[in-house]
């Protein structure tokens, strides 16, 4: 009779952990995970979270304080009518009161110290199947410091699309918790439309339940500084995420995005395209993406994406892919990311067709967003956008005519 020797699991070693790469902390482990801002140090540029991010400009969102309460929000109907309470429900509940709380836990201390610093949460819950978008406007109330917090729940097999409009001035500490029942068909978009002067520091908590999509969008137009962090986990097998972003990125700008993706259940889709445009000097944007694939999420298939168009000299693009694999038997996994200036052979292509060059850079402005701007799913906001990106580039006619001017 032959022996059978004892089959022992590797186990990490603490005094050397790259000796067993698949047990060492990941990157969702790093940073702990907490309600209690003073379970954070306060951010300085040498943490890794916190590196790309001008701080100096965001030392009031590190303490807790009495928020301004001027925040005004609405939720209406995509053409302005009153919802209907049989598939959409909005209620006010005090922060840590169910289903508050219930998505995941703050990630860094400006999330923390939102959570803190609120006193009650607006929820918007969904049922069935709309025939069209829900509105939520959250509608600034200028300089000074506030603190707001959305929950949005869909319910199982829910089939819904719902753009959260954020517009005026503002200075705003935002949380926001997005869980999707089992087998759901969800739209969120999130527009950041602020006037200038104005800072929001916010995080965004995803659950996306068992069999559900989907599709969170974050498009970034306005605001002096705008600070969005999204952590997502699955809450079950065979689910999809699709995290789109846009930005634009005007003089003096910082707009930032960290987007968390933890594969936890088996078999489970995520795909992350984010494209940013930066015109004009200390123009400057981050995105750091992070993919993790556990031990326990076989069957994944992730990818993620960053493309930065610099239109003028002295904009800064950072951009930063990260990828930690833990399970060898998936479908796929893989990142990628640019910056650059124009492609000088579709400018050429077009000019040498007719078309002028500052027309021709439009086109390819267009272009670059284009396919990501129709993805979104939503006309009237596709459209809305498009206009808006126009007029920047509009804009940026008018000043840099405006510097040769007063040049000559």
């Amino acid at each position: 009779m032959s022996q059978t020797s004892e089959i022992t699991i590797p186990r990490a070693d603490p005094k050397d952990p790259y000796a067993i790469p698949a047990t060492m902390p990941s990157s969702a482990d790093k940073e702990p995970r907490s309600f209690d801002p003073d379970d954070f140090v306060v951010p300085t540029a040498k943490q890794d979270d916190w590196r790309f991010t001008p701080i100096d400009r965001i030392g009031e969102f590190f303490q807790v304080f009495k928020p301004s309460g001027l925040t005004a929000v609405t939720v209406t109907m995509m053409d302005g009518t009153p919802v209907d309470p049989d598939q959409v429900s909005v209620s006010n509940v005090p922060m840590g009161q169910d289903p508050c709380g219930s998505v995941l836990k703050p990630s860094d201390r400006a999330a923390a110290v939102e959570w803190a610093s609120g006193s009650e949460a607006t929820v918007v819950s969904l049922r069935g199947r709309l025939d069209q978008p829900v509105l939520v406007q959250i509608q600034g109330g200028g300089m000074d410091l506030d603190a707001f917090h959305l929950v949005i729940r869909a319910d199982d097999e829910a089939s819904a699309d719902l753009v959260v409009e954020h517009t005026g001035q503002a200075r705003l500490a935002e949380g926001t918790e997005i869980v999707t029942g089992k087998d759901s068909h969800v739209s969120t978009t999130f527009i950041q439309e602020w006037a200038a002067g104005s800072k929001h520091v916010g995080n965004h908590r995803i659950h996306v339940g068992s069999g559900a999509t989907l599709r969170h969008s974050v498009v970034t137009l306005g605001g002096d500084f705008v600070r969005l962090r999204m952590d997502q986990d699955f809450g079950g097998e065979q689910s999809d995420l699709n995290m789109l972003g846009i930005y634009f990125v005007d003089p003096g700008q910082h707009i930032e995005h960290r987007t968390m993706v933890v594969h936890n259940h088996p078999e489970c889709k995520s795909r992350v395209v984010y494209k940013g445009a930066l015109d004009g000097a200390r123009a400057h944007s981050t995105w750091v993406g992070n993919a993790l694939i556990k031990p326990t999420a076989p069957g994944t298939d992730s990818y993620e994406l960053n493309r930065n168009l610099v239109l003028t000299p002295g904009a800064i693009a950072d951009s930063e892919p990260n990828l930690e694999i833990e399970n060898g038997n998936i479908i796929g996994a893989g990142h990628a990311s640019s910056v650059g200036r124009f492609d000088d052979e579709e400018l050429f292509y077009l000019q040498s067709r007719g078309v002028p060059e500052k027309e021709a850079r439009k086109l390819v402005v267009r272009g670059f967003f284009g396919e990501l701007v129709e993805e979104i799913g939503v006309p009237s906001v596709s459209d809305h956008l498009m206009g808006v990106i126009d007029r920047r580039l509009a804009k940026g006619e008018d000043e840099e005519m405006q510097h040769v001017l007063e040049e000559n």
